[in-house]
């Protein structure tokens, strides 16, 4: 087993703020993917899902803009098809997401994280 942590973080995300203060009072120094800038490509928001044992849209912030104007409501949108969406639009990605042995959870709220840990 590793002890290496991830997470999908973004910086004007309060809860995503408040899960690394989390993660740093468990003296835990998590590798920080800003996920905006360096967005995962599809094998990897693949693996995430799987890791969250949830499917695409249960990831998707369903308020945002780009939901909305690209019809992602439409049930007859295939896994893969809502997968691309999050690669083209990361915006999209609920978050954070925290990453340790193959587990993830969505630090939401933040103490979430505390299972995988």
């Amino acid at each position: 087993m590793t002890d290496k942590v991830t997470i999908y973080h973004n910086p004007r995300c309060s809860k995503s703020r408040q899960t690394m203060e989390l993660l740093h009072s468990k003296s835990i120094q998590p590798d920080v993917v800003e996920y905006l800038n360096t967005p995962p490509d599809f094998e990897t928001l693949d693996n995430l899902l799987k890791m969250l044992k949830i499917e695409p849209r249960q990831l998707m912030r369903k308020g945002e803009a780009e939901y909305k104007d690209n019809n992602l409501s439409d049930d007859s949108l295939t896994r893969e098809q809502l997968i691309e969406a999050m690669v083209k639009f990361p915006k999209l990605m609920e978050r954070p997401i925290v990453i340790k042995d193959g587990k993830a959870a969505i630090g939401r709220p933040p103490e979430t994280i505390l299972e995988i840990l």
